[in-house]
């Protein structure tokens, strides 16, 4: 029987203890999609709550995947069994140990601040984007920034990363970015970027701005049934 407190799982084929990292990204996602949920509450309905219940939750789920063991992690026990029906990628666990301690950390300072000294402020602002970029990166690209850093700090290399980006490798013609797609890409930004001000110009409210404003900034019974009085206003430039 595997021991309580371990870190990743041996594997006879791996030099190093291992972790599967669909499911590390899968947990990722989920935890992206909470810490999205909290930011846009706190941006926009200057609604802390969310933000409280999100720190909290990130820090029990490091907490047991670092100083416990992942297998008892709760989201990484959601994302393995949303994952469970694909092709296990194995990864090296130390590196993924040295990440998730980041997070712990994070997740520790952000405890301290917010849930225990409900502080609101920049430095709550920052935190946050750097955990949702983060988080990004890793469930989007596969990018685990902590993971990069473990070399920095370690005189043993990781081994194992996703991607296999930790082995000395050529790219295949499949990865390589032409100058032709490297330009195709920059015109798309640049032509959405360019195409913001018309866009805004082409976007008149919901309502007629030829009515009286009292008529025209008469909130709709669904808008009232729904609690959204305010918001409608601000839609309709009321």
């Amino acid at each position: 029987m595997a021991n309580t407190f371990e870190f990743g799982e041996n594997h006879p084929d791996y030099p190093v203890r291992v972790l599967n990292e669909r499911e590390a990204r899968g947990a990722a996602g989920i935890m992206l999609v909470l810490a999205i949920v909290a930011f846009m509450n706190a941006w926009f309905k200057g609604d802390f709550m969310p933000t409280k219940f999100t720190v909290v939750a990130f820090f029990i789920d490091f907490f047991i995947r670092v100083l416990i063991n992942p297998r008892y992690a709760p989201t990484l026990i959601m994302a393995r069994w949303m994952v469970n029906n694909q092709t296990a990628e194995y990864v090296g666990a130390p590196q993924k140990r040295f990440a998730w301690g980041m997070g712990l950390g994070l997740a520790s300072l952000m405890m301290f601040l917010v849930v225990l000294q409900d502080v609101r402020g920049p430095i709550n602002m920052i935190i946050c984007l750097i955990c949702l970029t983060l988080l990004f990166l890793e469930t989007s690209f596969g990018i685990c920034i902590g993971c990069k850093l473990y070399n920095v700090f370690n005189k043993e290399k990781a081994q194992l990363c996703p991607g296999n980006v930790c082995a000395i490798q050529n790219r295949e013609s499949i990865q390589m970015v032409s100058r032709t797609q490297a330009l195709i890409a920059a015109v798309y930004v640049a032509l959405l970027l360019a195409l913001l001000p018309s866009l805004r110009a082409a976007t008149p409210p919901l309502v007629s701005t030829n009515q009286p404003p009292e008529e025209r900034c008469r909130v709709p019974e669904f808008a009232k049934q729904l609690g959204h009085e305010e918001k409608w206003k601000l839609h309709n430039g009321c």
